[in-house]
């Protein structure tokens, strides 16, 4: 797996201290909380390993995981994280059925080529996976193409539309559609606002889809 991978992490922060949930990103502190100490847990697209270091440090899990830069790399290497390069659109089809008890995938969606494969490949490699992506149904973005009529950015959206990462933008209900038509198992889904608080909606709702600016969702195995 030596290839770069071709997804980057959208508002990637710089390394800190794992001392404690708090310096988390909003959604990656609500995806610390999911995963039970112990665990076997693989991180695709994990960036700076902030949420590895947290977890491994205070959950006292067994992580792992993939990333594009060789600075990101170098970075989790640096600090002891077992993180290599590789493609999330391919390398994922060599980890063995139930090789992790969670699989993570934050902020990484949007930025694959084949966003359906990648689902079903992670509820294969894991027991659950739990996925975190910007909503692209959220009001402020309908109002900015509505009003100015151009692509917008945001704190999850950075980058312009000719330089940006995101190649498969979608709403919650897109999601949620996708993960329906693949027979994937939606165990919990969370809506998050501008400043990664929870929001108490129903996440198939309509209302999510409008208020929310990213959405978290924990998924399992294909309906038999």
């Amino acid at each position: 797996m030596t290839e770069a991978l071709r997804l980057e992490r959208i508002g990637a922060r710089p390394w800190v201290s794992a001392t404690g949930a708090n310096e988390l990103r909003g959604d990656l502190r609500l995806i610390a909380e999911m995963i039970e100490p112990g665990a076997r847990v693989l991180d695709i697209g994990c960036g700076d390993g902030t949420l590895l270091a947290y977890l491994t440090r205070k959950k006292g899990v067994d992580g792992r995981g993939i990333e594009l830069s060789q600075s990101g790399v170098n970075a989790c290497v640096g600090h002891g994280l077992s993180v290599i390069q590789g493609d999330a659109d391919r390398d994922l089809d060599a980890y063995p059925t139930g090789g992790f008890d969670v699989v993570v995938l934050s902020q990484t969606l949007q930025a694959t080529r084949n966003p359906r494969h990648v689902i079903e490949t992670l509820v294969r490699i894991g027991r659950q996976a739990i996925v975190s992506f910007p909503n692209f149904g959220f009001w402020r973005i309908r109002l900015h193409l509505l009003v100015r009529g151009q692509m917008p950015m945001t704190d999850l959206l950075p980058n312009p539309w000719f330089e940006t990462p995101n190649i498969h933008l979608c709403t919650i209900r897109d999601f949620v559609m996708l993960c329906d038509e693949v027979g994937v198992r939606v165990e919990r889904g969370v809506t998050l606002d501008r400043l990664g608080r929870p929001y108490a909606l129903r996440p198939h709702g309509r209302l999510a889809n409008l208020l929310g600016e990213q959405g978290v969702f924990v998924l399992s195995g294909k309906r038999q």
